[in-house]
């Protein structure tokens, strides 16, 4: 029988998670596919293909065909949507209604390779909503009003931020910095200051184990820096309980296998510049917003999403350097489908947001 489904889809650059209607969130699965070089057929995607990422022999390939938040590689892309799609509708609906959610800053070529891409895995019908949009709308907030909501979309590629008054984005920005580029500075500082060669799988377990935006222990080191300076009798005393992992990887002068015990104040350091400019676009956000929304941000604060904000104290970074209180909201990562999915369902109500 032939009939068609409401699907929502959040096409990340680290994850893909997909809504059904009157389902729910059904799938979710890394942005990663394997094919082979000699004759380009795919072999794997999701979870299966991120298990190859950095394991594979010459003739596979395990990549992620998204960058930054945009299609990078269109034909594994349009074959990751058509399985994706396939496994969560359990191959039982053909020709779905999809709402996929899209960076704010996407230009019209990257939203025609979104459509198109969907259109070629059975869509009937696509529509495009804003992530920005989509996370307000999951995380609950009374976007219609007319009042300003601050919401910072931290994915795997961008992290997008947003004032949103009366159904529609205010002003808006984009950093193409976000989850990936705090990898590959794990990444780096391993390699600069360790000599130690990792990868992007390894990397990502780091972030998440014993990442941390913001030691406080730090902050408070630095306040009694500056008491001892002006002649006045430090009350901050020093504790350590800094967490450490068990590193693997491949000593970059020996070339041989290699394990250290890494710490989180390590980590921090390797976070610095790409959260300060994350931090920069937050700023640039402020400073084009007109006063009373920004007076609304003052006295509601900003909301946090995607996956990103899951990083430890990132809540207490942001409210630190802006000096306006942030809130992570319930799990981060599902804050943009979970929009997506009400959006999708509700498309008469959300007409104004959708494109």
């Amino acid at each position: 029988m032939f009939f068609s489904k409401k699907v929502g889809v959040d096409l990340g650059t680290a994850n893909t998670l997909v809504y059904v209607a009157g389902e729910g969130i059904v799938l979710n699965e890394p942005t990663v596919v394997a094919y082979s070089l000699e004759d380009k057929k795919i072999l794997a995607v999701g979870n299966d293909a991120r298990e190859m990422l950095g394991r594979t022999p010459g003739s596979i390939v395990a990549s992620r065909p998204m960058r930054e938040g945009v299609i990078a590689d269109y034909r594994t892309t349009s074959a990751m949507i058509t399985f994706f799609l396939k496994k969560a509708l359990k191959g039982r609906v053909l020709w779905p209604q999809v709402m996929i959610a899209i960076p704010v800053g996407a230009s019209q070529v990257e939203k025609r390779a979104v459509v198109a891409a969907c259109k070629q895995a059975g869509a009937s019908d696509v529509y495009l909503i804003d992530e920005p949009l989509a996370a307000a709308i999951g995380a609950k907030i009374p976007i219609s009003h007319a009042s300003g909501h601050m919401i910072v979309n931290l994915g795997g590629g961008t992290s997008e931020m947003a004032i949103i008054s009366l159904g529609q984005l205010v002003v808006y920005s984009t950093v193409r910095v976000a989850g990936n580029k705090l990898d590959e500075a794990i990444m780096q500082v391993l390699r600069r200051e360790h000599n130690l060669i990792i990868g992007e799988r390894t990397a990502e377990e780091i972030k998440f184990k014993i990442g941390n935006a913001f030691i406080v222990e730090e902050i408070s080191n630095r306040t009694e820096a500056v008491k001892e300076r002006i002649g006045e009798t430090a009350s901050i005393k020093k504790t350590s309980n800094e967490r450490t992992m068990e590193v693997k990887g491949r000593d970059f002068q020996s070339g041989m296998p290699k394990i250290l015990e890494i710490g989180e104040h390590t980590i921090t350091s390797a976070f610095h510049k790409p959260l300060k400019q994350i931090l920069e676009g937050i700023k640039q956000v402020f400073a084009k917003t007109p006063p009373e929304l920004a007076a609304d941000i003052v006295d509601k604060g900003i909301v946090l999403s995607g996956g990103t904000a899951s990083l430890t104290n990132i809540d207490k970074y942001l409210t630190y350097y802006t000096g306006v209180s942030s809130f992570v909201v319930e799990d981060p990562l599902f804050c943009v489908i979970r929009g997506v999915g009400m959006a999708i369902e509700n498309l008469d109500n959300y007409k104004e947001a959708i494109r």
